[in-house]
This record gives C-alpha cells, sequence and structure tokens, in this order.
C-alpha cells in the first residue's frame, strides 16, 4: 500500500479536471512499470495506492520517483508554475496478512467517505470503490467490506 501527499498538504489538486490528471497520469505510468493496481484514491493533497509489483519493469521508488516527477512537471504546466514542488513524501506497507490486504482495500475503496466528500465509496469518481463493486463477485465484495477498519493504522492525516 502506497501513500503520498502534496507539499505542506496544499490542496494542488482541487478542481475535477486536476483530479483527472492525477489519475490519469498515474494510470499511464502504472501500465507502463506493469504495475497491478488493485484499489486507488486520489484527493486533492494525496493518494492511496494498492498494487502488486510483482511483475513491476521497475523498482517501487524508481516508479514513486517517477510519478512524482510526472504529476509535478505535468500540473505545474497545467498552472503555469514551473519548478514548484509538488509531491513531498510516501508512505509504504507491504501487505503479507489477507486480513490485512482486504481490510486496506476496504479503507481506500471508502476513503472519500472518512473524508466526508461523499456518502459511499462508489460516488466518488476517484476511488475504486465503484469499479470494485462492479466488477468483483459480490460475496468478495461484501467480504472486504466486512472488514472493520476503523483501527488501521495508515496514514491519512490530511
Amino acid at each position: 500500500m502506497l501513500t503520498a501527499g502534496t507539499l505542506a498538504k496544499a490542496h494542488l489538486f482541487n478542481t475535477p479536471a486536476k483530479l483527472d490528471l492525477f489519475r490519469d497520469t498515474t494510470f499511464e505510468l502504472l501500465a507502463n512499470y506493469a504495475i497491478e493496481l488493485r484499489a486507488w484514491a486520489f484527493f486533492a493533497n494525496h493518494y492511496h495506492l494498492i498494487a502488486s509489483f510483482a511483475g513491476a519493469t521497475g523498482e517501487q521508488r524508481t516508479f514513486l520517483r517517477h510519478l512524482h516527477r510526472e504529476l509535478a512537471i505535468r500540473l505545474n504546466q497545467r498552472d503555469g508554475r514551473p519548478g514548484r514542488k509538488v509531491m513531498y513524501q510516501f508512505w509504504d506497507s507491504a501487505l503479507t496478512y489477507e486480513k490485512s490486504y482486504l481490510a486496506r482495500l476496504h479503507y481506500v475503496h471508502q476513503n472519500a467517505v472518512r473524508h466526508r466528500l461523499v456518502t459511499t465509496g462508489a460516488e466518488y469518481p476517484w476511488c475504486s470503490a465503484r469499479w470494485f463493486e462492479s466488477n468483483a463477485r459480490d460475496a468478495f465484495v461484501r467480504s472486504v467490506y466486512s472488514f472493520k477498519i476503523d483501527r488501521l493504522s495508515v496514514m491519512d492525516e490530511f
């Protein structure tokens, strides 16, 4: 699980078009690195990804540097702010236990609810909840959403 935030928690991706840029740039680079994405949530000042690097064509650190550089270049070009630092830090957690993985899937799918942006995760266009609920088997969706997330330790103070 990867989490990263903007410098000083600034709300730099503060419009639908900028959130689309955030999502689309990330998806493009994930595909370029052959990284398997399992869940995502993009916000004005941070993101969460759950991904598998098992078949990736590059290391996680290389991917993150590339992603954060591309986000800065593309956002700064759009805003007319060349050289502005955009992304600040990242945190990662290796998900080695199935229950931990499933709980974090739930967490990422419902993170927009936690941030009080929507009442259900599927309503938020920049997260994977709608995709997950439409593509996964109903029993798996119910199983994932049954995991408690109130005690998870996830960097998310944005």
